[in-house]
Formats: C-alpha cells, sequence, structure tokens
C-alpha cells in the first residue's frame, strides 16, 4: 500500500508540473531561509552560555540622573568589586577590567612592530570567573604582578611561533616590558569579551586603586551563590553603594543622599545576567560590539513567516486544484476506496514534495551560507554531521509535509461520490474563501515587511546624509602618533607643508565612537554644587587647530590661539555646554570649575578647585551615534597625540596617503603606519544597522517572490477555469481590456484588503523601532502609499501574464468542446 501511494504521488507530481515546480521552488527557498536564520538566530542567542555557571555570572550598571544631566554606564566605580566580596556573602568572586585601548606591540629584540587593538587589564580572578582555558600557565598565578601578561594562542603564534611563549617578553608602546605568565584559547567567537592581550591590574596603579564612588571606569562582573536570590543581592548593593557614597556626597556637594532623592536625582547600581549582555547592551561605554535582540526576534519572524507563506502556497494551489481531482475522488470512492486512504494518499504527496523542497533547501542553504557571513560578519556552518540536527530538519520535513497538506487532504477526501462524478465540484469555488483569506494574509505579511524594508533604509539614508556639525569628509586619521616620541610635532609640521594638506591636528577625542572620552562634572564659579547647576560634561583633550581641522562652526567668542598664554587654562565649549551653565553671552568673564583630584591617589579634593575660562562656543555636534542626544561637550588645550587628523584640500587621496606615508617613515621606517578616513570611521557606527538591512532586505525580497509564485500558479489556475466563460463573453462582444480588468479585478480587491489590515500594524512597529534613535525620519503617508502601491504592482504584473494571454485567445478554441 505504502509502495503504491509513493507512485501515485509521484506521477501526480509529474502530470501537473507547473504546480509542483512552483510549490518546491516556493518551499525550498523558504527552507533555505529559514535554516540561514536558524543558524544566525541560534548563534546570537549562544553569546557567553559557554561559561561554567554563566547563568550566575553577573555584571554592575550604573544609572544615575544630576539636574538635566541622566547616564547609563556599563562600567562601576572602581571599589565596588572588592567590596561587594567583602560585603555580601552571596558574592563568591567579583573581577574588574579596564580597556586599554591600542598598543605598538614588539619582542624585545625584534626591529618589527605591530599595532594590537584587543588589550585589556584585569583584575587576578579573571581566569577563576570566566571558562576561558589557559593552555599555558597556572590560573592562579595569573596577573599577580605589575608586568604580567597572558596572550591568547593566536599572538603566541604570532610572536613566538614554534617555541613555547611562557617567560618570554613583549614590549606595549616600545618601551613597557610585560612578561607572559599564561596562553588563553582564543576567545570563541560567540563570546561578547574579544581580547587577544591580558594584563595586571596593578599595572594602572592610583586608576585601579581609586576610592571614588562618584566616578565609574571599571567593568566589574561577579559570580553569585547557585541558591542567592539576585533582587536581594542588588538590594544589598545599592545599600553598599549608599553607605559609601553619602559621606562624598556631602562633602563635594555639601548635601545629603536624601536631599539629592527629594529633587528627582538618583543614582542606583542594578545587575545584569552574563548571558544577557550581548542582546542587552545599550549603554555607555560598553566593552566591544553587541547585538540587538530587536533584529533577532525580527529575523525569526521573517523565517517563520517565510515558512507560512510557502505552505499557504501548497494550500492554496492544492485547494485550488481540487476541482480537477474530484472526479479522481469520486472514482476511487465507487471502487472501494475508504476515507483515510485517500487522506494519507494526499498526504504522502504532500510530504514527497516537503521532503523534495527540504533536500534541495539545504543545499540552497550551504551555497548562499558564505555569501551570508560575509555580509553578517558570522562564521556560520550547517551542521549536517549532528544527528540532532539531521532528526529535527527530518521531524520539521514531516511536519510541514502534514500542516500543509492536512487541509486539502481532508477536503477533498470529504467529496460525495455522487456530486463528484455529476460535476458539481468542477470548479472548486465552495473553498474561494479560504483561498483568498490566504492570499490576503500573504500580501499582508509582505506589505508588512516592505514598509519595514523602506523605512529601515530612509533612517539609514537619513543618518549617513545628515549634517552633523563636523566635516568627516576628507579627513584622514594617522593612528599612533604617539609612538613618533619626540618626532611628534616635526611629524605634524611636516604634514602641514605638504601640497594637498590644509591642517592637522594631534587628539585621541573624535566624533565618533571608538575613540578617547573623558567627562567631568563641572558647575559655574563662585556658586556651590548643586543639583541646579551641576553639568556632566565631556572634557576633550585637543591642541590648537583642533576645531579648524574638523571643520566646526564657532558661534560665540574665538578658538584658542597658541600667542595666547591664558588659553592654556581656558576652554571652548558647545551651545548645549554653554545653555546647561547658564550662560547667555560672552560680554563677562564666564568661568566653570571642577574638584581637583591628587594626582598620586586620583582622590578628588573638596576644597581645591580647577578653573576653566569659557573662550568660545562651537555649533552643536553629534560626537556620539545618532541614538543618541547631544550632551555637553568643552574643548581643553592638553597633550594628547593618539591620533594626527589631516584635513586634506583636494580628493587625491592616493597622491596625499602617499606623501603622509613617506613621512612618517622618514622618520622611524620600524613603525607601522596605520590610518583610516574619519566618514570610514563615522559610517562604522552604523555598520551593524547597514548589515541588518541588507539582510532585511533580502529575506524581504524572497518572502515577496514566494508570495508572487504562489499568486502567479494560482491565477494560472484561475485563468484556466474561467476559459470558457471568456470565450463567450469575447463573443458576446467584451474587449481584451475589459476581459484583463475582469480576471485582475478579484486580486485587486485582495491586495486592497491586505493593505488596510497590514497599515496599523506597520505603523506600531516602525514607530516603535524609529524610538531607539534620538535622530530620525519623520513617518508620513507617502510610506504608506509606496508600499501599498508596490504590492498592488506587483500582484497586477503577477496575474497579467496569465490575464492577457488568456483574453487574447481564440474564442473558438475555447468553445469547441462544447
Amino acid at each position: 500500500m505504502f509502495k503504491n501511494y509513493l507512485k501515485i504521488a509521484w506521477r501526480n507530481l509529474r502530470k501537473h508540473k507547473l504546480y509542483s515546480i512552483i510549490n518546491i521552488v516556493g518551499l525550498s527557498v523558504g527552507v533555505a531561509c529559514s535554516l540561514i536564520i536558524f543558524l544566525f538566530v541560534n548563534n546570537e542567542l549562544s553569546y557567553d552560555r559557554f561559561h561554567k555557571d554563566s547563568d550566575n555570572i553577573y555584571r554592575a550598571l550604573m544609572n544615575g540622573k544630576l539636574g538635566e544631566n541622566e547616564f547609563h554606564f556599563s562600567v562601576a566605580p572602581a571599589p565596588l568589586a572588592s567590596a561587594i566580596m567583602e560585603e555580601i556573602p552571596e558574592v563568591e568572586i567579583a573581577v574588574r577590567f579596564r580597556n586599554s585601548g591600542s598598543s605598538i606591540v614588539k619582542k624585545p629584540d625584534g626591529n618589527e612592530s605591530f599595532k594590537e587593538n584587543r588589550i585589556i587589564a584585569v583584575d587576578s580572578g579573571f581566569f577563576e570567573l570566566f571558562s576561558f582555558p589557559l593552555l599555558e600557565g597556572d590560573p592562579e598565578k595569573q596577573f599577580k604582578m605589575p608586568n604580567g601578561m597572558a596572550i591568547s594562542q593566536k599572538m603566541a603564534d604570532k610572536y613566538f611561533p614554534g617555541k613555547s611563549a611562557i617567560n618570554q617578553t613583549l614590549l606595549l608602546n616600545g618601551d613597557q616590558p610585560f612578561n607572559i605568565t599564561g596562553v588563553f584559547v582564543d576567545m570563541p567567537k560567540n563570546s561578547h569579551i574579544q581580547m587577544d592581550f591580558l594584563i595586571s591590574m596593578s599595572y594602572l596603579k592610583s586608576e585601579a586603586n581609586n576610592m571614588l564612588w562618584v566616578s565609574n571606569n571599571f567593568y566589574t562582573y561577579f559570580r553569585l551563590q547557585k541558591d542567592a536570590d539576585p533582587e536581594l543581592v542588588s538590594g544589598k548593593i545599592n545599600e553598599m553603594i549608599s553607605k559609601y557614597l553619602a559621606p562624598q556626597i556631602m562633602q563635594f556637594m555639601g548635601k545629603t543622599l536624601e536631599e539629592l532623592d527629594a529633587s528627582g536625582n538618583y543614582y542606583y547600581a542594578e545587575i545584569q545576567p552574563l548571558e544577557a549582555v550581548y542582546l542587552n547592551s545599550d549603554f555607555t561605554f560598553d566593552i566591544g560590539r553587541m547585538g540587538n535582540k530587536t533584529y533577532v526576534y525580527l529575523f525569526a519572524l521573517i523565517a517563520i513567516f517565510i515558512t507560512v507563506l510557502a505552505c499557504i502556497n501548497f494550500m492554496n494551489l492544492s485547494t485550488a486544484r481540487s476541482g480537477n481531482r474530484s472526479k479522481e475522488v469520486g472514482v476511487r470512492k465507487v471502487l472501494g476506496s475508504f476515507r483515510k486512504h485517500l487522506i494519507s494518499q494526499f498526504l504522502m504527496e504532500s510530504i514527497m514534495l516537503t521532503i523534495f523542497s527540504f533536500v534541495i533547501g539545504i543545499i540552497l542553504a550551504s551555497l548562499l551560507l558564505p555569501f551570508f557571513n560575509d555580509l553578517a560578519g558570522k562564521e556560520l556552518s550547517l551542521p549536517l554531521s549532528n544527528p540532532l540536527f539531521l532528526l529535527v530538519l527530518i521531524g520539521c520535513a514531516l511536519v510541514i509535509g502534514i500542516m500543509a497538506g492536512i487541509y486539502p487532504a481532508f477536503y477533498l477526501s470529504s467529496f460525495k461520490p455522487v456530486e463528484t462524478l455529476k460535476g458539481k465540484l468542477a470548479f472548486g469555488h465552495g473553498n474561494s474563501y479560504i483561498r483568498s483569506g490566504l492570499v490576503v494574509f500573504q500580501f499582508f505579511i509582505s506589505i508588512i515587511l516592505v514598509i519595514g524594508t523602506i523605512t529601515i533604509y530612509k533612517q539609514l539614508n537619513y543618518i549617513q546624509n545628515k549634517q552633523v556639525g563636523f566635516q568627516r569628509e576628507q579627513v584622514i586619521l594617522v593612528q599612533d602618533a604617539y609612538m613618533l616620541g619626540d618626532q611628534r610635532q616635526s611629524f605634524k609640521e611636516a604634514i602641514t607643508k605638504l601640497q594637498n594638506v590644509s591642517s592637522a591636528s594631534f587628539s585621541g577625542y573624535l566624533p565618533v565612537t571608538g575613540y578617547n572620552r573623558s567627562d567631568n562634572t563641572f558647575w559655574p564659579e563662585g556658586k556651590s554644587p548643586s543639583d541646579d547647576n551641576l553639568v556632566l560634561t565631556q572634557i576633550w583633550q585637543v591642541d590648537y587647530d583642533y576645531i579648524t581641522t574638523m571643520g566646526m562652526k564657532l558661534t560665540k567668542g574665538r578658538d584658542f590661539n597658541i600667542e595666547q598664554a591664558s588659553d592654556s587654562n581656558a576652554i571652548v565649549v558647545n551651545e548645549t555646554a554653554f545653555r546647561k551653565f547658564g550662560f547667555t553671552d560672552m560680554e563677562g568673564q564666564n568661568w566653570i570649575q571642577t574638584n581637583a583630584n591628587d594626582e598620586n591617589t586620583g582622590q578628588a579634593f573638596s576644597d581645591q578647585f580647577n578653573k576653566f575660562r569659557v573662550i568660545g562656543v562651537v555649533k552643536d555636534f553629534n560626537y556620539e551615534s545618532l541614538k543618541s542626544s547631544i550632551g555637553a561637550l568643552a574643548f581643553q588645550i592638553a597633550p594628547n597625540t593618539s591620533v594626527l587628523s589631516i584635513k586634506l584640500n583636494s580628493a587625491d587621496f592616493k597622491s596625499s596617503l602617499a606623501a603622509i606615508e613617506d613621512t612618517w617613515k622618514s622618520i622611524d621606517a620600524t613603525l607601522p603606519f596605520s590610518y583610516s578616513f574619519l566618514d570610514d570611521e563615522f559610517g562604522a557606527m552604523y555598520a551593524s544597522e547597514l548589515k541588518m538591512g541588507k539582510i532585511f532586505t533580502i529575506f524581504t525580497s524572497l518572502a515577496v517572490l514566494i508570495g508572487c509564485l504562489g499568486l502567479f500558479a494560482l491565477a494560472s489556475f484561475m485563468a484556466e477555469q474561467r476559459t470558457k466563460e471568456i470565450g463567450i463573453r469575447k463573443l458576446l462582444g467584451a474587449s481584451v481590456n475589459g476581459i484583463v480588468l475582469l480576471l485582475s479585478k478579484q486580486f485587486s480587491k485582495l491586495v486592497i484588503i491586505a493593505f488596510i489590515l497590514a497599515v496599523p500594524l506597520a505603523w506600531w512597529g516602525i514607530t516603535t523601532w524609529l524610538e531607539g534613535y534620538t535622530y530620525r525620519i519623520s513617518i508620513g503617508w507617502e510610506l504608506f502609499a509606496i508600499a501599498g502601491g508596490a504590492a498592488f504592482l506587483i500582484a497586477w504584473l503577477t496575474v497579467a501574464y496569465h490575464s492577457i494571454k488568456v483574453a487574447l485567445g481564440n474564442p473558438v478554441n475555447s468553445l469547441k468542446s462544447e
């Protein structure tokens, strides 16, 4: 019996080639897309779950508000880690680390230097808390000494190929020796911590020992006991913070925490599970590139939609063809077939088609994965050697085959033999409402996806072209200029003399994410600090040419002047800072101040202040992602030579770069020459959005294609069913245009219904997504008109071929069988 089912199923698939091919193509594309999306989603959800007891590891986040200043940091005070270990028994171990930025690394006896970016300073319990296995070295002996270092296997092979790296020495920044005490396995791709060099926290000296509870600079992670209540621990941490914070607030502001809280201010910690960090990190100063849970959920929904659309195609075509198979069902029943046999037969056809589609889909997914990996920056692969994965695939094929075929099977097997043999069900109109509903659902999903795609691209285009308040074009960034030592200034002077260079400036503080940031709290001089006048301000160290090189516009006052000695104690602020300090003009002497710090301990003095005179105001500019609003910012003349920014007066980048590199090598040919473009760095802030936008567009297009395939086949079938009707209409004088309009009208109504249903949900979805951007596009009616028009056009083009073909046909050929 089973063999007979297979044989009949195969014959039916071959007999109706068009419908079979459309179903197989649609379902295989759906399977391929769903597999790729599944691998992506699974990878995103797997981050940091490989650590032992990962469900008990947390990190501390700091949230605060003081007057108009509000912050949400992924970093915490320096003394927090040791305090929670000592005072909260539920905490087993706590570890801090701090990003050290990039460094030039070389061997003491080597001539070649390399720029390395993945370097952090860590506490000694790092390998006890995190499951990064050591290949060489004792985990308990790591980072005990100020010059201790552990490196990744990749770096060990790079600097010490073919021999042990233990007890070897590497120089950071040319003159800082570190003794290698451990080699660890390269950190997995699904870890949000991605580092190659780990140095001892004690190397930071006073910064690591800072006892200020109002200063947040260290990533702090800790593990709780298995039976610990995270909410209870969070409460204890905040009680402890209040205990240590209150005296410092009283010392600097003369107010109690209760008085600040009563004014609507707050300062508290929250703890975040390690497994939630990667997809839930929209905080200031986060450690690295993070994911976005919205995109993960969105892609998961798209995978479901694509699979559902493919199943709808099958159900639509199967029920539409019911009229053609009604006599077959009647004859089988008259000859003694039971309903269960018919159901089994139709389900067998559905499952066979689904299995074919899955095989093709797997092949298609394996061919497309390399392109997806390049686009998404992943290293995904199909785990075909995993028995569980294969069982899941087989199970999904059977479930989808049964789900897609169960309705047609029960519907077709329910026909009564007498009625089918009399031809009463020949045209299968009894299920037209169900087919119409399925078509509406297909276009409902397609319209939502099209609206989402258009919104993403409009927002990304807006970001890329928005005037951000500085000139990011034709600016070259020469990295690690500080490595030139005493020749730094000579290098800058030589660069400014080049033909295509208009100006150059030293500073590691740049208006794009990933560069130096330093904030402090200031208040107007002559006033006591209070929640009404304290302003959390970014303080950037720049030289005299910074504002000119960056193309920033002065709206009040003047720029720094190297000939005025007093400018060493002056600042230029942005418009936001000027307004928050309560200044209105430059007529008088506008001074601000902050507490001075002890150079050795980092402790702030309560009775000593650093004062700065505001000499100019620059127009507000976006120095972070457009998801963030513009905060208070001040420029200060101070030595910082991390990067030399070079403004070109020509678009001849090739010759300009060659001249800059030659100048660099003329000073020190042993140092690596590293550069980037400011506009590329700006674009990198939105790299993940751009990638997701491209991926979203591809899968949206495929979803629409699958829907069109089903509509194409359905239109073909409907035109075939109405051939004789059209022949009669033509004999009675109907025009070709009128017939085409008649055949297209039914599908047009369905698209209009889908559009009306889709608009409210699409509006809610894109509004919610755009709320993540402080600067965003406005949502107008034209967005929905474009999406609706596109859907309407797609539907018309899909059915037009069959409509025109039937309308142009000779009516004699369609009627001669009567």
